[in-house]
């Protein structure tokens, strides 16, 4: 297996040299019909995204309280990306922070979510972030199963967002 090293300077050729041949009966003005999807990309029913509302809310700096958000699935690379980070080697339970961080896909009308949001977060809502992450990527769902004190029923809630008795 031959390498090659690519730079900014030759990416252009490499891509070129490395793009599929058009077909001879098309011509070379007219724009190619999208491909289909591949088979691995296809919509499975796999969630990947999961909305949740936080305990408190997020303060912005213009005092704009911010609870609803979104929170994608995580890759073996958004684990991974923390462990070189300088400010975890410094300081191991800011792994959380950064991980969350990379995550969070939505806070409010937040789109950039970045480590310096989480750490403006009340302690309460990175908390509930935290077990929310646990939750979507270890369990694949945001339902925990709970007992009522009073008559010990078992029964579930939806972790990710209301207030109880709300629907």
């Amino acid at each position: 297996m031959r390498r090659r090293t690519v730079t900014a300077g030759n990416l252009e050729e490499f891509l070129e040299a490395t793009a599929p041949a058009q077909a001879a009966d098309q011509p070379q003005d007219q724009p190619q019909a999208p491909a289909a999807r591949p088979a691995a990309s296809r919509d499975h029913g796999l969630r990947t995204e999961f909305d949740f509302e936080l305990p408190r809310g997020y303060v912005d700096e213009a005092g704009t309280v911010h609870r609803h958000g979104s929170m994608r699935l995580a890759t073996a690379r958004d684990e991974l990306r923390p462990q070189i980070d300088l400010r975890v080697k410094e300081n191991p339970a800011y792994l959380s922070v950064v991980l969350l961080s990379q995550v969070i896909t939505r806070l409010g009308t937040i789109t950039d979510v970045h480590a310096g949001v989480v750490e403006r977060m009340y302690a309460t809502d990175v908390a509930f972030l935290q077990d929310f992450y646990r939750r979507i990527n270890s369990e694949g769902h945001t339902r925990a199963a709970v007992t009522c004190p009073h008559c010990e029923g078992g029964f579930e809630v939806d972790l990710s967002g209301g207030r109880l008795g709300e629907s």
